[in-house]
């Protein structure tokens, strides 16, 4: 795996308003953007090998340059309902970017070469990618791993943007 600063830093949550709010106290978040009943469908999206389909409530916000994520699962079963029933709400993961479609391919090949398992993996609406690694035996719970093209980005940056 690349030496590389993390992008993003995700919770997962019962309640998208009071972690919304304490996340605000904490980290001066000064604006969420939430977008309901995000649909990861079986035709795009995998989950412990098998055809994924599930419902998750996405709030985002920035702190300085660091994205800020929260997920509040709505129905189906996940990484974060199995999260959220195992662990209850807290840190789920952490996110670094690949610079191209074939360098996410790379990192993946390599973690899992390095003993990471893939834990979930898909592609959103405007050809996100992402996946979750885990090395649990470690202690590390979740490394998502995403390639963002440029329409997103666009998103990203305008949640950015707001918090000024």
């Amino acid at each position: 795996m690349p030496d590389q600063t993390p992008v993003q830093i995700a919770w997962v949550t019962r309640d998208l308003g009071a972690t919304e709010a304490a996340l605000t106290n904490l980290l001066g978040a000064k604006k969420w953007v939430r977008m309901p009943d995000v649909h990861f469908g079986p035709d795009t999206c995998s989950y412990r090998g098998q055809p994924a389909d599930f419902v998750a409530h996405v709030s985002l916000s920035y702190a300085g340059d660091t994205q800020l994520e929260l997920i509040e699962p709505v129905s189906g079963e996940s990484i974060y309902s199995e999260f959220l029933d195992g662990s209850g709400p807290g840190l789920h993961h952490v996110a670094i970017e690949a610079a191209s479609p074939e360098h996410f391919d790379e990192m993946l090949g390599d973690a899992e070469r390095d003993g990471a398992s893939v834990v979930c993996r898909g592609v959103m609406p405007g050809g996100m990618r992402f996946a979750y690694l885990s090395a649990e035996q470690a202690g590390i719970p979740y490394l998502e791993v995403t390639h963002i093209p440029s329409e997103i980005r666009a998103f990203f940056d305008y949640v950015k943007q707001e918090q000024v």
